[in-house]
């Protein structure tokens, strides 16, 4: 059995003027939403075998707060090819994970990873499945369980979605603006 855990960065400032995308920094909505979802994920007891992550500055500083909410430093490998990788570059990277390792995290961008989870469920708690199909929000944790013994034989529609967790759904200020 494999798990995989797929984080989106925290919301970036859009305010800052940055030469490059890839430099963009959270917010700081995104650095309390990343805070929030660190803790929960140090209450449910999640421990990760392998982390990869995106270089990208929104990523770097989405890490750091959430190992600042789970109270322990989070050292990913750095990826490039997490910075706005599809859904097929995803696949890639996560096939590639050490077979030794019972549970992956991986932390990029939007759209490859809502396009990841709904590539690789195959089923799962159908609210949960309702909502991953619906939207997936900076600072989202979706969970996938496959039943597999090697990351290299993960397939598309293999997955059970078993959590997806939204900041809103831990701190309800962290959710959209109603105008």
């Amino acid at each position: 059995m494999k798990t995989l855990t797929l984080l989106r960065h925290a919301k970036s400032g859009w305010d800052d003027t940055v030469a490059r995308d890839f430099d963009r920094p959270l917010n700081a909505k995104g650095r309390k939403a990343a805070q929030v979802v660190g803790a929960h994920l140090r209450r449910l007891g999640l421990r990760y075998d392998h982390i990869v992550a995106s270089p990208a500055e929104r990523v770097v500083q989405t890490i750091a707060e959430v190992a600042t909410g789970y109270g322990a430093a989070i050292e990913p490998a750095w990826d490039k090819r997490l910075y706005l990788a599809s859904s097929a570059t995803l696949l890639d990277v996560a096939r590639e994970s050490p077979a030794d390792a019972g549970h992956l995290l991986m932390i990029g961008h939007n759209p490859g990873l809502e396009d990841f989870v709904l590539l690789l469920m195959g089923g799962g708690d159908p609210s949960l499945v309702r909502e991953a199909e619906l939207k997936y929000p900076t600072a989202t944790v979706a969970e996938l369980t496959f039943d597999v013994d090697d990351w290299a034989s993960i397939a598309p529609a293999s997955g059970t979605l078993t959590r997806f967790i939204r900041p809103r759904d831990l701190d309800p200020s962290l959710g959209p603006r109603e105008e």
